[in-house]
Protein backbone atom coordinates (compact mmCIF):
# COMPACT_ATOMS: atom_id res chain seq x y z
CA UNK A 1 0.00 0.00 0.00
CA UNK A 2 1.33 3.49 -0.99
CA UNK A 3 1.59 6.58 1.71
CA UNK A 4 -0.94 8.78 1.79
CA UNK A 5 -1.99 11.98 2.83
CA UNK A 6 -4.84 14.42 3.00
CA UNK A 7 -5.48 17.78 2.48
CA UNK A 8 -8.23 18.48 5.17
CA UNK A 9 -9.00 22.26 4.19
CA UNK A 10 -9.09 25.19 1.35
CA UNK A 11 -8.64 25.13 -2.48
CA UNK A 12 -7.56 21.18 -2.27
CA UNK A 13 -9.33 19.48 0.60
CA UNK A 14 -9.46 15.62 -0.17
CA UNK A 15 -7.05 15.71 -1.87
CA UNK A 16 -4.50 13.03 -1.44
CA UNK A 17 -0.67 13.11 -2.23
CA UNK A 18 1.53 10.70 -1.94
CA UNK A 19 4.57 10.16 0.14
CA UNK A 20 8.04 7.89 0.66
CA UNK A 21 8.47 5.44 3.16
CA UNK A 22 11.27 6.99 5.23
CA UNK A 23 12.24 5.68 8.57
CA UNK A 24 11.11 8.30 11.38
CA UNK A 25 8.58 10.13 8.59
CA UNK A 26 5.26 10.34 9.96
CA UNK A 27 2.81 13.09 9.06
CA UNK A 28 0.99 15.07 11.54
CA UNK A 29 -2.39 13.61 12.05
CA UNK A 30 -5.15 14.77 10.96
CA UNK A 31 -6.82 15.49 13.76
CA UNK A 32 -3.58 17.49 14.94
CA UNK A 33 -3.39 19.44 11.78
CA UNK A 34 -7.11 19.93 11.42
CA UNK A 35 -6.98 21.54 15.39
CA UNK A 36 -3.48 23.83 14.20
CA UNK A 37 -5.27 25.44 11.15
CA UNK A 38 -8.51 25.85 13.30
CA UNK A 39 -6.30 27.95 15.20
CA UNK A 40 -4.25 29.82 12.42
CA UNK A 41 -7.79 30.21 10.52
CA UNK A 42 -7.66 33.81 10.65
CA UNK A 43 -3.59 34.66 10.22
CA UNK A 44 -2.88 31.98 7.52
CA UNK A 45 -3.68 34.18 4.46
CA UNK A 46 -1.23 35.71 2.23
CA UNK A 47 1.59 34.55 5.20
CA UNK A 48 5.13 33.74 4.65
CA UNK A 49 5.64 30.03 5.62
CA UNK A 50 9.00 27.90 6.52
CA UNK A 51 8.63 24.20 7.21
CA UNK A 52 11.83 23.33 8.49
CA UNK A 53 11.74 19.57 8.25
CA UNK A 54 8.81 18.94 5.72
CA UNK A 55 9.00 15.42 5.25
CA UNK A 56 5.39 14.32 4.03
CA UNK A 57 4.91 18.20 3.42
CA UNK A 58 1.40 18.12 5.36
CA UNK A 59 2.05 21.02 7.06
CA UNK A 60 3.11 23.04 4.03
CA UNK A 61 0.39 21.83 1.43
CA UNK A 62 -2.24 22.26 4.20
CA UNK A 63 -0.93 25.86 4.37
CA UNK A 64 -0.65 26.54 0.65
CA UNK A 65 -4.14 24.94 0.44
CA UNK A 66 -5.17 27.68 3.05
CA UNK A 67 -4.04 30.49 1.12
CA UNK A 68 -0.55 31.13 2.37
CA UNK A 69 1.53 33.18 0.03
CA UNK A 70 4.85 31.02 -0.29
CA UNK A 71 6.31 28.70 1.35
CA UNK A 72 9.89 27.37 1.62
CA UNK A 73 10.09 23.03 2.87
CA UNK A 74 13.42 21.99 3.64
CA UNK A 75 14.06 18.32 3.24
CA UNK A 76 17.54 16.77 3.62
CA UNK A 77 15.99 12.99 1.94
CA UNK A 78 16.18 12.59 -1.66
CA UNK A 79 13.94 10.33 -2.16
CA UNK A 80 11.01 11.96 0.03
CA UNK A 81 11.94 15.10 -1.51
CA UNK A 82 11.20 13.57 -4.96
CA UNK A 83 8.08 12.79 -3.78
CA UNK A 84 7.37 16.65 -2.46
CA UNK A 85 8.63 18.29 -5.61
CA UNK A 86 6.33 15.76 -7.76
CA UNK A 87 3.36 16.87 -5.17
CA UNK A 88 4.42 20.68 -5.88
CA UNK A 89 3.51 19.72 -9.83
CA UNK A 90 1.13 17.68 -9.63
CA UNK A 91 -0.65 20.95 -7.40
CA UNK A 92 0.71 22.96 -9.97
CA UNK A 93 2.70 25.18 -7.41
CA UNK A 94 4.59 27.45 -8.84
CA UNK A 95 8.23 28.63 -7.58
CA UNK A 96 6.85 31.95 -6.52
CA UNK A 97 4.37 29.91 -4.30
CA UNK A 98 7.11 27.35 -3.35
CA UNK A 99 10.96 26.48 -2.65
CA UNK A 100 12.02 23.16 -1.67
CA UNK A 101 15.52 22.85 -0.34
CA UNK A 102 17.02 19.90 -0.42
CA UNK A 103 19.56 19.60 2.54
CA UNK A 104 19.02 20.00 6.61
CA UNK A 105 17.64 22.47 8.05
CA UNK A 106 20.84 23.33 9.68
CA UNK A 107 22.46 23.97 6.32
CA UNK A 108 19.75 25.88 5.27
CA UNK A 109 18.65 27.85 7.91
CA UNK A 110 22.39 30.77 7.46
CA UNK A 111 21.57 31.15 4.19
CA UNK A 112 18.14 32.08 4.30
CA UNK A 113 17.47 35.81 3.98
CA UNK A 114 13.79 36.73 4.65
CA UNK A 115 11.51 36.71 7.76
CA UNK A 116 8.77 34.60 7.77
CA UNK A 117 4.89 34.55 9.56
CA UNK A 118 4.89 31.12 10.06
CA UNK A 119 7.35 28.37 11.17
CA UNK A 120 6.47 24.48 11.08
CA UNK A 121 8.68 22.90 14.00
CA UNK A 122 8.37 19.23 14.03
CA UNK A 123 11.55 17.53 13.42
CA UNK A 124 11.87 13.28 13.24
CA UNK A 125 11.57 12.72 17.23
CA UNK A 126 14.60 10.93 17.25
CA UNK A 127 17.07 13.54 16.90
CA UNK A 128 15.99 15.86 19.37
CA UNK A 129 16.40 18.87 17.34
CA UNK A 130 14.13 21.13 19.04
CA UNK A 131 16.25 23.77 20.63
CA UNK A 132 18.73 23.18 17.73
CA UNK A 133 16.62 24.24 15.37
CA UNK A 134 14.65 27.12 17.08
CA UNK A 135 17.79 28.79 18.47
CA UNK A 136 18.62 28.88 14.31
CA UNK A 137 15.20 29.75 12.92
CA UNK A 138 14.39 32.17 15.95
CA UNK A 139 16.22 35.44 13.93
CA UNK A 140 14.26 34.68 10.73
CA UNK A 141 10.86 35.00 12.57
CA UNK A 142 8.75 38.08 12.92
CA UNK A 143 7.82 39.76 15.86
CA UNK A 144 4.38 38.24 16.26
CA UNK A 145 5.33 35.79 14.11
CA UNK A 146 3.93 32.19 14.60
CA UNK A 147 5.55 29.17 15.33
CA UNK A 148 4.04 25.33 15.44
CA UNK A 149 5.81 22.96 17.43
CA UNK A 150 5.05 19.01 17.78
CA UNK A 151 6.63 16.85 19.80
CA UNK A 152 6.65 13.04 21.32
CA UNK A 153 7.08 14.83 24.88
CA UNK A 154 6.22 17.65 27.02
CA UNK A 155 6.64 20.86 25.45
CA UNK A 156 8.00 22.79 28.60
CA UNK A 157 11.05 19.70 28.00
CA UNK A 158 12.02 21.32 24.71
CA UNK A 159 14.58 24.63 26.15
CA UNK A 160 12.53 26.92 23.63
CA UNK A 161 13.40 30.56 23.32
CA UNK A 162 12.04 32.51 25.81
CA UNK A 163 10.96 35.08 23.29
CA UNK A 164 8.43 31.96 22.50
CA UNK A 165 5.05 32.46 23.96
CA UNK A 166 2.87 29.61 24.07
CA UNK A 167 -0.94 30.27 23.40
CA UNK A 168 -2.46 27.47 22.44
CA UNK A 169 -1.96 23.28 22.49
CA UNK A 170 -3.08 20.01 22.18
CA UNK A 171 -2.68 16.41 22.56
CA UNK A 172 -3.26 13.64 20.69
CA UNK A 173 -2.16 10.30 21.55
CA UNK A 174 1.45 10.30 21.89
CA UNK A 175 1.43 13.79 19.78
CA UNK A 176 2.42 16.87 21.82
CA UNK A 177 1.98 20.57 19.72
CA UNK A 178 1.76 23.95 20.50
CA UNK A 179 1.21 27.47 19.03
CA UNK A 180 3.60 29.86 19.63
CA UNK A 181 3.61 33.43 19.43
CA UNK A 182 7.21 35.59 18.80
CA UNK A 183 7.40 38.36 21.44
CA UNK A 184 10.16 40.94 20.97
CA UNK A 185 10.83 42.69 24.46
CA UNK A 186 13.12 45.44 22.74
Amino acid sequence: MKNQLRIIGGEWKRRQLPFASVDGLRPTPDRVRETLFNWLMWDIQNTHVLDLCAGSGALSFEALSRGAAHVIMIEPNRNQAEFLTNNLQLLKVTNQRAKLKIATAQQTLPTLKEQFDLVFLDPPYSLDLWQELAQLADPLIKDKGFIYVEADRDLTQLKLPSSWQQIKQTKAGTVRSGLYQKQDFN
